[in-house]
């Protein structure tokens, strides 16, 4: 009985390979698949295919940990569109440093307007530039000119100590 399995397994190797050698394979090539006319040819996605602009500029953001500036970035820029052109013409964004993104407001009334319109805000944002990406909103008014220069302070009365 075995050598019967075995002799039905040699048999059909042996149509297997005669099957091969009429279409002109040999063993250790690989089939060239024929394509019908017609047909539109198949791309490879191997990494050897050129791929489209902006699949190639996603992959480059993605690399180098870009998504998230360029959001923002876009949000800078289209900040009008964002939150509309009457808020946006007594407010700016600022700056946008490990998730809050800070907004700058003309004057003090538009800085409690703001603070009252900060939820809506977040959600336009959210929108806009996906869930996280910004964490929360900072909102300052005008600031007078200041004094201390760079990140650094030193504790004391300051420069005025010299008048008297």
């Amino acid at each position: 009985m075995v050598a019967a399995a075995e002799d039905a397994a040699a048999a059909a190797l042996q149509r297997a390979r005669a099957a091969a050698r009429e279409k002109g394979l040999r063993p250790g090539l690989k089939p060239m698949r024929r394509r019908r006319p017609g047909e539109p040819a198949k791309v490879r996605r191997d990494g050897r295919d050129p791929l489209l602009l902006g699949d190639q500029l996603d992959r480059l953001l993605s690399d180098r940990g870009w998504k998230v500036d360029v959001a923002v970035g876009s949000v800078m820029g289209r900040w009008a569109q964002i939150v509309g052109d009457e808020v946006a013409q007594h407010c700016t964004p600022v700056t946008f440093e490990l998730g809050v993104l800070t907004v700058r407001a003309d004057s003090t009334a538009w800085t409690t307007q703001l603070r009252l319109l900060e939820a809506s805000i977040m959600g336009r944002l959210e929108n806009e530039v996906g869930k996280g990406t910004v964490a929360s909103l900072k909102i300052v008014g005008p600031s007078a000119p200041s004094w201390s220069k760079g990140p650094r302070r030193s504790q004391g009365p300051g420069p005025r100590d010299t008048y008297g």
